[in-house]
């Protein structure tokens, strides 16, 4: 269970690739999860195209770590992350409480704030976490990420067969 909620913003500019963001929050998420993709359709309809929130697909064989505070796909699948312009990175339960919060939506996840309810809600959170892809169907990790090397192998030409 992640229990660590943010770290300190990179000095690097591969941490913070726009200087001027119009996005209060970059969420990345698992497009290939069918909870998570149904989780930012609602929130990308609550956003309207304000552009609030800047969603990435981590899910997409392009997604790059350096553009997204160094956070690289095995490290993004194991829980939410999300990134404030300033290149903090946020880890788990207030990754939803300020994405809910920048589209108007704070109170849903207020409670999370409350002493006692935000250690249950980080462990609640936790367990979704680690059981995340069995619950949803999906192979472990190791398999998703044998396959993604392979399908990004296979994208620049290294897995096709030489012709004589």
């Amino acid at each position: 269970m992640t229990t660590e909620t943010t770290s300190s913003p990179s000095t690097t500019a591969a941490a913070v690739s726009d200087l001027n963001p119009s996005w209060q929050i970059k969420l990345l998420y698992d497009s290939a999860c069918p909870l998570c993709l149904r989780e930012v359709n609602f929130l990308q309809n609550r956003d309207a195209g304000q552009g609030l929130v800047a969603f990435v697909d981590i899910a997409d064989l392009n997604y790059a770590p350096e553009e997204n505070g160094n956070i690289d796909f095995e490290t993004a699948m194991g829980t939410i992350h999300a990134l404030l312009p300033d290149g903090t990175v946020m880890v788990g339960v207030p990754v939803f409480r300020k994405v809910y919060e920048v589209l108007g939506m704070g109170w849903v996840y207020a409670i999370t704030k409350l002493p006692i309810i935000g250690p249950i809600a980080d462990f609640i959170y936790g367990i979704w976490a680690n059981w995340r892809l069995k619950l949803t169907g999906r192979a472990d990790l190791a398999t998703i990420l044998a396959e993604r090397q392979q399908q990004i192998d296979c994208s620049t030409d290294r897995c096709k067969i030489p012709v004589e």
